[in-house]
């Protein structure tokens, strides 16, 4: 159970803080509620139940954990999965399992595939480019506080590692996916 003034990931809302636990009751049934909110929507308020398993709660990744996950950048993402609706699909759930590295493995894969089509004078498709700003928004703001750093600093080292690896590649003759 989380406590007051905790930082989690909620669902695919992104970092939320514990305000509040308490005893509510609503339709003649009291249960114990965490009561969060967006750290950039202060105005939101949420209230979900301690015993809710339908919804994803996960605490902030530690020091360790989001270091390992920074150089993970310099290697290979996940799989690049061809079609569209399939890739949307697979990648959706991902990101709804909150595991942060596969999730980081996506924002990896999809990064890669931006800077290829990019070179070839095109643009990331909408649904990719949506997701890929989505998951970095809210990766990158939780490796910031177990980093205590920036968000910009985050998204610069993720580049540059992103980027480096690319150059290897092109260089060694590899094509990109």
């Amino acid at each position: 159970m989380f406590k007051v003034g905790d930082l989690v990931i909620y669902s695919s809302l992104g970092i939320c803080k514990i305000n509040e636990i308490c005893d509510e009751t609503y339709y003649g049934r009291t249960r114990k509620y965490y009561i969060l909110h967006p750290i950039e929507e202060k105005n939101l308020t949420i209230r979900n139940p301690v015993d809710n398993e339908k919804v994803l709660m996960l605490g902030i990744i530690n020091r360790q954990d989001a270091e390992n996950m920074l150089e993970s950048f310099k290697r290979t993402g996940i799989a690049w999965v061809e079609k569209s609706n399939d890739r949307k699909k697979i990648y959706h759930e991902i990101v709804m399992s909150g595991d942060r590295k596969e999730i980081a493995g996506i924002v990896n894969t999809l990064m890669c595939r931006k800077y290829e089509v990019e070179l070839a004078d095109k643009k990331l498709g909408e649904p990719d480019r949506r997701l890929l700003l989505h998951i970095q928004n809210i990766l990158y703001k939780e490796l910031a506080i177990s980093l205590d750093t920036t968000f910009e600093k985050i998204a610069s080292e993720v580049d540059r590692n992103i980027k480096n690896k690319i150059g290897l590649l092109l260089s060694e003759g590899v094509t990109i996916k």
